[in-house]
């Protein structure tokens, strides 16, 4: 699972292996444990964070939202 973004805690993975019906989306590991999951098509939570963490993982999200699109479309080529 490429890292694409590490911002403070948060760490933007691409899983490699997924569906072929799985939307676009990236996973968000806080800290070593917790995992939220961000649609890439509209930037909203499929998986919610946990709690504390909503806020400051979109303003990540948001900074890399760019860079995270196009590593997805490479990996999955769609």
């Amino acid at each position: 699972m490429p890292t694409v973004a590490i911002v403070g805690q948060y760490q933007f993975v691409i899983r490699t292996r997924e569906f072929d019906f799985e939307p676009p989306h990236v996973h968000v590991r806080v800290g070593n444990e917790d995992w939220a999951r961000i649609l890439l098509d509209n930037g909203e939570y499929s998986h919610e964070p946990p709690p504390g963490h909503y806020r400051a993982i979109l303003e990540a999200f948001d900074a890399h939202a760019v860079a995270i699109r196009e590593e997805w479309f490479r990996i999955h080529a769609r």
